[in-house]
């Protein structure tokens, strides 16, 4: 037995406390093993796992098909650069354009990544087809937004958490209310480039906006020659139901990008996905990453996005999310204010009385349940999409007694 076998809990938060930086709040379980939706902390406690990694293990912890790609792929070449090529690129862009219509792939690496490789591209593509003048390209996002922690990028959030300490800001863009077309409509000028937007704020409190606004969106991008830009990095690839939550409107926009879920946990992988009309932009020594595109990175999401269809997990979220939704509802509790979410995208909005949503997380993780808090008040409940209905009612006889407790 190894020491870092022998050390508890105890031993191991301590040691993260005292040697890490102090930029999270987890709760404090500490877990060592995966499979499936479970997952076991060192002591041998078995949870369900009600965050899937943000969603990055939709198909579910240490998938073994997943895994044995990654050792495959790890044993014969997981690096090249892309100075040269490799045998996984060309297959793992066809594959990927094939599964989700769009004919043009950037590979890279975290979401943060895609978001900013988005902008990169909406900009270029303003001065060089659209005609805005040279440094004048806007960019719209929401308020509540979430897409990652660059400075571009909290440089348009509307979280002063996320801002506090870190400006100055990049300029550039500009903020309008989520859900409401109009505001977007007026906020767009002569020199706006693109419109970022979350098909569901995730991280914003599972928002879903009202019905209709993803479509009258995409009509007022393409009336002003606007590119809309989906961020489906955590609402991708099954998580709501359908492979894209854009896909509930029939909302086609002119990049998205994806993420998390591409490698099942694995790796980080991420793509802006798009045409060749706005991606071309990039030329030669325009953009790029050491590790984007690499024979691993490739091999990884190529497995995952074959377990994907296979599996059908975007049925079973389908399937498995009004379920869970539905036997959510079914829960007396005081304390709940409102339960809205698509597929296993699921949030439990608390009311203020209730005391903020972490003490109920606690009280879950001493049931079985991990999940966490989001904006203060909200519940997130995303099991990994392999998820069954049998599981969902076992976690359901947890949740019910948290959700009522004094």
């Amino acid at each position: 037995m190894t020491l870092l076998e022998r050390l508890s809990s105890r031993d191991l938060i301590e040691l993260e406390d005292r040697h890490g930086a102090q930029n999270y709040h987890p709760l404090d379980v500490v877990l060592s093993r995966g499979e499936g939706v479970w997952v076991w902390d060192v002591e041998g406690t078995r949870y369900l796992d009600c965050l899937s990694a943000y969603s990055a293990v939709n198909q579910g912890h240490a998938h073994p098909r997943i895994l044995r790609a990654l050792v495959e792929q790890a044993g014969r070449l997981p690096l090249t650069s892309r100075a040269f090529r490799n045998d996984q690129l060309g297959p793992y862009y066809r594959e990927l354009c094939a599964l989700t219509g769009h004919e043009t792939v950037v590979p890279m690496n975290t979401g943060a990544e895609a978001v900013e490789t988005a902008l990169k591209a909406a900009r270029k593509w303003a001065y060089d087809v659209k005609g805005v003048p040279e440094d004048q390209a806007g960019i719209i996002a929401c308020d509540g937004n979430f897409a990652g922690r660059t400075i571009s990028i909290v440089s348009f959030s509307s979280e002063p958490l996320y801002r506090a300490g870190f400006g100055p800001f990049t300029p550039g863009f500009t903020l309008v209310p989520y859900g409401d077309a109009d505001a977007l409509e007026a906020a767009i000028t002569p020199t706006t480039a693109a419109f970022i937007v979350e098909p569901i704020q995730g991280e914003g409190g599972v928002i879903v906006p009202p019905e209709g606004y993803l479509r009258r969106v995409r009509e007022l991008c393409t009336k002003h020659d606007v590119l809309l830009i989906a961020d489906e990095i955590q609402t991708g690839l099954g998580r709501t139901g359908r492979l894209f939550a854009g896909d509930h409107e029939d909302v086609r926009p002119d990049l998205v990008t994806i993420g998390k879920a591409l490698s099942g946990g694995f790796y980080p992988v991420s793509a802006v996905l798009g045409s060749a009309g706005v991606l071309g932009v990039f030329t030669p020594g325009s953009h790029g990453s050491t590790f984007g595109g690499s024979p691993l990175a490739c091999a990884v999401a190529r497995e995952a996005l074959r377990v994907l269809v296979d599996e059908d997990l975007v049925g079973n979220a389908a399937a498995m999310g009004e379920h869970f939704m539905a036997r959510l509802r079914e829960v007396a509790s005081p304390h709940v204010r409102e339960i809205r979410g698509r597929g296993l995208l699921i949030g439990v909005e608390l009311r203020p009385e209730a005391g903020g949503a972490r003490r109920f997380c606690e009280a879950l993780r001493a049931r079985g349940i991990l999940a966490k808090e989001t904006h203060v008040d909200t519940i997130r409940f995303a099991p990994p999409l392999v998820i069954t209905r049998d599981e969902v009612d076992w976690a359901i006889e947890r949740i019910a007694p948290v959700l009522a407790m004094a």
